[in-house]
This record gives C-alpha cells, sequence and structure tokens, in this order.
C-alpha cells in the first residue's frame, strides 16, 4: 500500500483529493492540517515524514489571502516558501515523490494571450512572490517534483461560487468585476489530474486549469443561470472594486505541458461547474 501524506487537507483541493482516492484500497492518505504537522517547522516535518515514509507529498497547504499577505509578509513567505521547502527536503531524503501547487498570481496578467509553462513569471503583489518562490523552493531541494499552477479554484469549502449564491439570497443585484479574466477550475479536476501524474515519472512544472476562460462577471451569470437565480449582475473594474493586493487583469494559463505529454485533459470550465452545481444542490 502506497502511502500519500496530503498537507493542508482541509482546504478544497485536500478533500477533493480524499473524495478522489476514497475508494482505492491500494492508497492509504495520510492527512494532516496545520494541527497535526507545521510544514514551517524543518525538524517537525523531518521527524514526521520520516516516520511515514510515503510514497508521495501533496502540499495543499498555503497562506491564499491575497490581501492579507500584504500585511503578512513573513507569514506568507513562511508558509508559501518555507514550507514547500522543509516537505521539499523531508522527500528527497526520504525518496518520496513531490506534489507542489502554485498560482496563476506568478504572473503579471500584462498580456492577451494565455501563458505556457515557459513563460517568465512576473508576479505583481507578496502572495505571488511567495508562491514563486515556493516552486523555486521544491526546484531546489528536490528532484522527484509536480508543480502545477491552477487558478480560480472552486470546491468544498468557502468559494467564490458559494459566496455569490449567498448574496443573490439577500441581493436583487451584485458588483462583480469584470475587467479580470481568467479559468475557473474545478478542485475535482484538479484532483483527478494530480491521481494521473503523481504515479508517472513524468515530472516538471505544468499548468492545470479547467479549458476555456471567462471574467469574475461572467463566471457569476454562469453560476446564476445555473441555480436558476434573476439576481442581475453589475460588471464594475477592478479600480471599482478597491482591493488592496494587485490582481492579475489576465491570467489565463495554457495546460501546453499536459497536452505535449498525454497528461490530464480538463473538462471546459462550464462542463465542470454544472457538474458541481448538481453535486452542491
Amino acid at each position: 500500500m502506497k502511502k500519500i501524506i496530503v498537507t493542508g487537507c482541509n482546504g478544497q483541493l485536500g478533500r477533493a483529493i480524499n473524495l478522489e482516492w476514497k475508494d482505492n484500497h491500494d492508497i492509504e492518505l495520510v492527512n494532516t492540517d496545520v494541527a497535526e504537522l507545521d510544514i514551517t517547522n524543518i525538524d517537525k516535518v523531518m521527524e514526521f515524514v520520516r516516520g511515514v515514509k510515503p510514497y508521495a507529498i501533496i502540499n495543499c497547504a498555503a497562506h491564499t489571502g491575497v490581501d492579507a499577505c500584504e500585511d503578512e509578509l513573513d507569514k506568507a513567505y513562511r508558509i508559501n516558501a518555507i514550507g514547500p521547502k522543509n516537505l521539499s527536503i523531508a522527500a528527497s531524503e526520504t525518496g518520496a515523490k513531490m506534489v507542489h501547487i502554485s498560482t496563476d498570481y506568478v504572473f503579471d496578467g500584462n498580456t492577451d494571450k494565455p501563458y505556457f509553462e515557459f513563460d517568465r513569471p512576473n508576479p505583481q503583489g507578496v502572495y505571488g512572490a511567495t508562491k514563486l518562490a515556493g516552486e523555486n523552493m521544491v526546484k531546489d531541494f528536490t528532484h522527484r517534483y509536480f508543480i502545477l499552477r491552477t487558478a480560480w479554484l472552486y470546491g468544498d469549502g468557502k468559494n467564490f461560487v458559494k459566496t455569490m449564491l449567498r448574496l443573490s439570497e439577500s441581493n436583487d443585484k451584485v458588483r462583480v468585476v469584470g475587467d479580470q479574466v481568467g479559468s475557473p477550475t474545478s478542485a475535482a479536476e484538479l484532483a483527478r489530474a494530480i491521481s494521473q501524474l503523481i504515479f508517472t515519472e513524468n515530472y516538471g512544472l505544468f499548468h492545470a486549469t479547467c479549458e476555456g476562460s471567462c471574467s469574475w462577471a461572467a463566471f457569476t451569470e454562469e453560476i446564476f443561470r445555473l441555480a436558476g437565480k434573476n439576481t442581475g449582475v453589475e460588471k464594475i473594474t477592478t479600480r471599482e472594486f478597491g482591493a488592496k493586493a494587485p490582481r492579475p487583469a489576465y491570467s489565463i494559463l495554457e495546460n501546453y505541458m499536459l497536452k505535449l505529454t498525454g497528461g490530464y485533459q480538463f473538462a471546459d470550465w462550464k462542463h465542470a461547474l454544472a457538474v458541481y452545481m448538481r453535486e452542491l444542490k
């Protein structure tokens, strides 16, 4: 039986991974969150990983508060960079494979073409900078790694879809940013991509998002359409929204390496959202 450590197991992706493998009796998931394992503490990480002797480590833990990261620089670097470094050191020592989740925020968004894995990152905020540092730590401290950049993730937990549905209950109209474009991605789809990659030797950096793209406003309109809501959507600009941290205006990721190497083919974002909404009901 293969033991796989999952950090951040209570997050959307951690839950999706557990659901993906719930009937696989050849895998034992060793679920951890901050209460069970502080990934920022190298001694704790080494002790834990040596004890488990895992086949792989899947790092879903992250400081994902984009605006909060601007005020919590040290915390962001500890979780998003030092944490992956510690896990990678432990993976390298024990011979485990390393799966690390990154983000579209490593790019500046100043383009009108999808980003390939070979394009140069240029993060504009602390969140993106710390996540890019985490990618580099993984590359520096282990060799058998899969880094997956994803975007606009939703699944079992607090997310944009549920927030919009909640707002629709008490508002005739919601104001949503219309000048940021990306690819809403189902955590279930990302978990399937991981499950296909992890048992291969196809190591490297991968973009991993659902196919197609939309703005946050168009995403909201599709959510309301599928839910049968009559709530209106007023498109506003990023400037009007007034978030503290910068957001990439265009962050569509091309899953080029997955397509080139015969990896998982993600569903279209509308199809994946429809599946999620049916399960949500």
